[in-house]
């Protein structure tokens, strides 16, 4: 009898299981006709081209017939571009729109529009700031560990009497290198840090030509200047190519967040000891997935939810930590590279 009691016992906890933190994770369902777009901050730049052919290979996978729109506005003008891209897509009736966000907190009230006519809206690279009209982040990385990887390649770079840097960013309103800057600043507090000084952050708005002339102006600005950080591929690049043809590369070093197929010379050469990055295949991928599993169902948009992404594993949605409402799936992993290891993945 106390067996029996007991198996009951154990049986009526397998029930409550779903009702105490057990989850089970869900395996989405290919074929579903599901019309989708993927927003870039603006075309012509290699990252989100890569995006999108990840993008492009799980929709291959899930057998969608709805042809995966990939629609961005120009460099000039992402921020209106890109609010009248929702706007539009949300009129057309798509189903599911990967945003990655270049227009702050002021591409909210188009998001929350398209999220009232029943459209699901993944952010991925750059997200929402308030996380209104959003409803879930695909973030490459933990954005803490970001500002801490720029603080350890600066401390690296710059030896341990450091020296000045500064930050050459995309645009004010990129809420992904405004977090990814303030976490730096934070990792900066560390004593460990304390030889490093910080004196300027300027803009390139992730153009070529701009954010050359602001990495000269840098350095005509600060003659003591030892490193420019730039949390972007556009600026990382545009920095070293300044650097070198100004014949500075033995004075002021690069670093940054860039891709090795575009920052393989300069790291071979000695401009760019040290950058970091993600799989943007990855991430094009992830947020293709994620966005299918929404619009059809297989999962909803609140913490804890689990689904299959394909080649790339389980993931689940949980809480942001750097924003109070948003919600999010953790990528990971980066990648620190240096001439020992750029040339591999640079082919």
């Amino acid at each position: 009898m106390r067996k029996m009691m007991m198996s009951a016992a154990a049986f009526a906890l397998l029930a409550l299981a779903p009702q105490s933190g057990w989850t089970q994770v869900a395996t989405v369902t290919p074929g579903k006709d599901v019309s989708m777009v993927l927003l870039p901050k603006f075309l012509g730049i290699l990252p989100f081209d890569q995006a999108h052919k990840g993008a492009e290979e799980a929709a291959k996978e899930l057998q969608n017939p709805a042809a995966l729109q990939f629609l961005g506005p120009t460099p000039q003008n992402s921020v209106a571009g890109q609010i009248e891209i929702v706007t539009n897509a949300t009129t057309q009736g798509v189903k599911a729109i990967m945003i990655s966000n270049n227009s702050g907190d002021q591409i909210a009230p188009a998001a929350k529009v398209a999220q009232a006519k029943g459209v699901k809206v993944v952010t991925w690279d750059s997200p929402i700031p308030s996380a209104e009209g959003e409803d879930v982040f695909v973030a490459q990385v933990d954005f803490s560990e970001i500002g801490k990887v720029m603080a350890d390649m600066a401390l690296s770079i710059l030896g341990p009497n450091g020296g000045k840097f500064a930050i050459l960013s995309a645009s004010p309103d990129a809420s992904n290198q405004n977090a990814w800057i303030a976490a730096m600043k934070t990792a900066l507090k560390d004593p460990k840090y304390a030889q490093l000084n910080l004196v300027d952050t300027v803009y390139g708005n992730d153009e070529s030509e701009k954010s050359y002339t602001q990495a000269q102006a840098l350095v005509d600005k600060y003659p003591d200047l030892r490193l420019i950080m730039a949390p972007t591929s556009v600026g990382i690049v545009a920095a070293a190519k300044a650097l070198q043809d100004e014949k500075l590369c033995d004075k002021v070093k690069v670093s940054g967040l860039g891709l090795p197929s575009e920052m393989l010379a300069y790291t071979k050469n000695g401009c760019a000891p040290q950058f970091a990055l993600w799989s943007f295949v990855d991430l094009g991928y992830l947020a293709y997935y994620t966005a299918y599993a929404l619009a059809t169902g297989a999962i909803k948009a609140e913490e804890g939810a689990k689904f299959k992404a394909g080649r790339m594993g389980d993931y689940a949605i949980t809480k942001d930590p750097t924003r109070a409402k948003g919600l999010r799936v953790l990528m990971g992993p980066f990648t620190v590279y240096t001439k020992d290891n750029v040339e591999a993945a640079a082919k």
